[in-house]
């Protein structure tokens, strides 16, 4: 992978540092990086099967976490028994109500004990690595945090977003989107796959465009439409309805798209356009979507201490209690250091009380 010049831009708040790089006006890269609470990918661990499954072609491996992870099983591969420990690396995050994907590997040394050997590399040491700019940070707390190997590249700052940043950040998690020449695009998840239905009614406000019109406007937005789903990290099946175009125009759409998907670091691919004028796009699983990611329990409780944080700013002088849903009060105990970090934010501990009474993944806030 070739790095590129950029800057990443560390917006920071009670275990979590939303990671943006923002330049030419343009979000070209985001991140969530959660040192308390990692996705592992990329780690090491020491497992042990739990079950064979030759109708899958694997065997599922606990190794550790809450969820089994499953590991693919070649003919030529040593046996494997229930029981048997085996040494793995996490290569693909659980998503879509999916355990872990896991690879067979060798260690250097003997290990023992279930569990994680070597942890991988976090979300930023993933970015760090695309983009070779310096790192803002804008509180001390994760500025220590930053992996010696990139301290040198570190600046604390007041301030490390812009609205701007804000801004298109937040419209990741809207499913209607902007496009050149006035194009829109609505991005709807299903657990099978992603469905995109491109629009041209804004680009022109009149009805009856030519056909090569419509290839124009459909062909220049989909350098933005595959940024929007590198940033929101769509993944595995992706079909995109491109918009006002005969079937048999579509498949002149190809050569744009695919030169269009050279952009994506998980370098999707084009598998065709489909007998209904589909595009069929495949893109690697390899870390959850951001949609998922947000309203998981734990990203849900990241935003709750977020509002916390905010509470605090608006009345120095008065301590918020968080109020919150059994489900979220399990995901900040699964993230003690996210807990521990509202002090530094607030001056003073979380106070948490877990409600029953509240919907799972909810919360409020309120005064001592």
């Amino acid at each position: 992978m070739v790095a590129v010049k950029g800057t990443l831009r560390l917006a920071c708040s009670p275990g979590e540092a939303r990671i943006a790089v923002f330049e030419n006006g343009t979000l070209q890269d985001f991140g969530i990086w959660t040192p308390g609470y990692s996705d592992h990918l990329g780690s090491i661990f020491l497992g042990r099967v739990t079950a064979l499954a030759p109708a899958l072609g694997g065997a599922f491996v606990h190794i550790g976490l809450g969820e089994a992870g499953f590991m693919p099983v070649r003919d030529n591969d040593p046996a494997l028994h229930e029981g048997d420990a085996v040494p793995v690396q996490l290569i693909r995050c659980g998503m879509g109500g999916k355990g872990p994907r896991l690879k067979r590997v060798e260690l250097p040394s003997p290990a023992t004990e279930i569990g994680l050997i070597q942890q991988g590399p976090s979300p930023l040491e993933d970015m760090a690595q695309q983009w070779t700019g310096d790192i803002l940070v804008d509180h001390p707390t994760f500025a220590a945090r930053v992996p010696p190997l990139l301290r040198d590249r570190v600046k604390l700052v007041q301030q490390a977003w812009t609205d701007d940043i804000h801004d298109a950040v937040n419209d990741l998690l809207a499913s209607d989107i902007a496009l050149p020449g006035g194009m829109r695009a609505s991005i709807t998840p299903t657990p099978a796959l992603v469905a995109i239905d491109m629009d041209t009614a804004a680009a022109s406000g009149m009805a009856g465009l030519k056909q090569t019109t419509q290839f124009a406007l459909n062909r220049d937005a989909f350098p933005a439409l595959v940024r929007q789903i590198c940033l929101r990290n769509l993944s595995g099946a992706i079909l995109i309805d491109p918009a006002g175009l005969s079937t048999r125009k579509r498949q002149a759409l190809r050569v744009s798209i695919e030169e269009a998907l050279k952009a994506d670091p998980l370098k999707a691919r084009c598998l065709g356009i489909t007998a209904l004028g589909l595009v069929e796009i495949v893109r690697s699983r390899i870390r959850p979507p951001l949609h998922e990611q947000m309203s998981s329990p734990h990203g849900r409780a990241m935003t709750a201490l977020r509002d916390v944080v905010a509470s605090c700013a608006d009345q120095p002088s008065s301590r918020p209690i968080l109020e919150a849903g059994a489900g979220l009060a399990e995901a900040l105990s699964s993230d003690t250091l996210a807990v521990e970090d509202v002090a530094a934010w607030c001056g003073y501990p979380l106070t948490l009380r877990s409600t029953p009474n509240l919907p799972s993944l909810s919360w409020s806030i309120v005064r001592g």
